[in-house]
């Protein structure tokens, strides 16, 4: 039997830990050991670490194994703040790949539709809105993947004001639209290349606009009915190029989405920084990947729910078994790309039917595990090597000096498995600490 009032008892004096050690990051250093930590870098877990850290960054990490002296920040204090030996830390998690103004839980297609009728202006509420359950997720970082209301350059814009200073929402940065082809997919999230009279023009508007990258839709998506992306490119391997190198001159990075492996090809070939979703590469495509150090973001949440609510989706044992089989190809070209050195980074595809942001990304990271990846490799696609991958503005990613002190505290370890992050935690985020239990309403998200 559950001893509730032991539990609660329990909560109370962690939440006033937490709480005591936030406030005092706002005034002074804190020094805090824990038993486990996660600095997105290594390719282990240190054991009994030290951490100092300020509201705004982290000025040191010590351990039995990376003995280092943090006498400079500590001087006079022979005891930690807090001794947290049943504690794991690890950085705040970065989303890859989220559409921040769509709503991603409903997966009620005619609800969704309706949802698309909004101004921009709801949009942007709507966003703005689910940044506390995203942070109680422990995401930290968001690269948005496109819209063409402005919603993800006007929050992007808001982070920058608060770039250096304390925050109170996840960093992020945005696209803004998505480039497509006239009359091919993706009208809901970007603008024509047919409205610039060359693709260099079309990059250099989007940057005038405030884009912080460039998202390129390199194909259209997949078929659920026949198993297979039917439709041609709609971007050719020179066209991507182009846009790449017009990015490139500019200091720009670029995505790609990309499906299908004529399209996966022609998104490789062109020399983009990532490729999204990636379903149907082939073992040869990720050899290239790796020599050309682009990097992976799988996706697999959007396809996955498809198959988990079937029923509700209306699909039939034919289709059912088309998305079993493209997550099986899918799960063995993962554990392919980590053979080979590919980079992974994780990104859920949140605002998808049925992909909640913040909760999204932690589904994510289950199904890589599932999929064949260890917990740690799982967790390093989420933080230090989406950061370094990435190259945000703002130094996050990694538990380390210099880098935001942004941290997910938890006595569950993810080690063991990432479903973990699911439970119970704590997130300190410049100087303030967000609790977060696991019944998470996702509704808004």
């Amino acid at each position: 039997m559950i001893d509730h009032d032991s539990t609660n008892a329990e909560q109370k004096r962690d939440s006033e830990t937490f709480d005591r050690l936030a406030a005092i990051s706002l005034t002074r250093p804190v020094w805090v050991r824990v038993g486990q930590l996660i600095d997105g870098r290594n390719d282990h877990g240190m054991q009994r670490a030290d951490i100092v850290f300020e509201a705004g960054q982290i000025l040191g990490v010590s351990s039995p194994e990376y003995l280092i002296d943090l006498g400079p920040w500590m001087e006079g204090q022979s005891e930690p703040d807090a001794l947290l030996p049943s504690w794991t830390v690890l950085p705040c998690l970065v989303e890859a790949h989220a559409h921040l103004f769509l709503d991603g839980a409903p997966i009620n297609f005619e609800q969704r539709k309706q949802y698309l009728q909004q101004s921009a202006e709801q949009f942007l509420d709507r966003a703005r809105a689910r940044w506390p359950k995203i942070l109680r997720c422990g995401v930290g970082t968001v690269r948005d993947a496109g819209d063409k209301h402005g919603v993800g350059l006007a929050l992007a814009a808001e982070a920058k004001s608060c770039h250096g200073k304390l925050a109170t929402t996840p960093w992020i940065d945005s696209p803004g639209a998505a480039i497509h082809h006239k009359g091919r997919y993706g009208s809901f999230m970007g603008r024509p290349l047919e409205e610039f009279n060359s693709p260099d023009q079309c990059v250099a508007d989007r940057l005038s606009a405030g884009a912080d990258r460039i998202k390129l839709l390199v194909t259209g998506i997949i078929d659920f009915k026949t198993g297979s992306v039917k439709t041609k490119p709609q971007m050719s391997s020179a066209e991507v190029g182009t846009l790449v190198d017009a990015s490139k001159q500019r200091a720009k990075q670029t995505f790609a989405h990309a499906s299908g492996t004529e399209g996966i090809e022609n998104a490789i070939d062109g020399g983009v920084t990532t490729v999204e979703h990636g379903f149907f590469v082939t073992k040869e495509q990720l050899s290239k990947m790796r020599d050309k150090k682009i990097a992976w973001v799988p996706t697999f949440a959007p396809v996955q729910l498809q198959l988990d609510q079937a029923d509700e989706m209306g699909w039939d044992k034919q289709v059912v078994g088309h998305l079993q089989n493209i997550l099986d190809s899918h799960s063995q070209m993962l554990c392919k790309a980590r053979e080979l050195g590919v980079t992974i980074l994780a990104g859920s595809d949140a605002g998808s039917c049925g992909v909640p942001h913040g909760m999204g990304l932690l589904n994510e990271l289950c199904h890589m595990e599932t999929a064949g990846l260890s917990s740690l490799e799982v967790l390093l696609s989420a933080t230090g090597h989406s950061a370094s991958t990435l190259d945000f503005a703002e130094p996050v990613g990694h538990i380390a000096s210099g880098y935001r002190a942004r941290m997910i505290f938890t006595q569950h370890d993810p080690l063991s498995t990432v479903a973990n992050l699911k439970r119970q935690k704590t997130v300190l985020f410049d100087g303030a600490a967000v609790a977060c239990s696991e019944d998470l309403d996702t509704s808004g998200l």
